[in-house]
C-alpha cells in the first residue's frame, strides 16, 4: 500500500466520521446555512443586508451565527460559539429546521449513542 493510498483511506475515514457526526447533531440546531464554501448548523441567526454601494454595487449580506457547528473535517473541534459570514456573490440557502420555541428532543445519552461513544456520566441523585 502506497502513501497515497494511506492518505486516501485517512481522508475517507475523516469524511465518514464527519457525516456521522452531522447526522447525530443535526437535530440539536434550529438553522442550516449553506454557502458555496461551507455548511453551518446554528441555533441563532441574524441576517443583515447592506446597501449595494457598500460592496461595489453587488448585493452584500452579513450573517451572524451563534452556537455553531461547522462542516469541516480538518477542524479539531467543529462547535464554536460564534461565526460571521460576509457574502457578496454566490448562493446562500437558509433553512429553518424547527420553530423558535421548539426544543430538540435529544438527550445526552441519545447523542452519545448516535456518535458511537460511551454515554456521558450521570450526576448522582441525592
Amino acid at each position: 500500500m502506497s502513501h497515497l493510498d494511506d492518505l486516501d483511506e485517512y481522508e475517507a475515514e475523516l469524511e465518514l466520521g464527519l457525516k456521522k457526526e452531522y447526522q447525530a447533531v443535526f437535530a440539536l440546531f434550529r438553522f442550516c446555512v449553506l454557502t458555496q464554501d461551507a455548511t453551518y448548523l446554528c441555533n441563532k441567526l441574524d441576517v443583515q443586508q447592506a446597501a449595494p454601494s457598500a460592496a461595489g454595487g453587488l448585493p452584500f449580506f452579513q450573517l451572524e451565527l451563534e452556537d455553531v457547528w461547522v462542516w469541516d473535517k480538518n477542524r479539531p473541534t467543529r462547535i464554536i460559539p460564534r461565526a460571521e459570514i460576509l457574502i457578496t456573490t454566490g448562493d446562500v440557502t437558509i433553512e429553518e429546521l424547527r420553530g423558535e420555541g421548539d426544543e430538540p428532543a435529544l438527550t445526552p445519552e441519545a447523542l452519545a449513542e448516535r456518535l458511537g461513544g460511551p454515554e456521558p456520566p450521570r450526576d448522582e441523585e441525592f
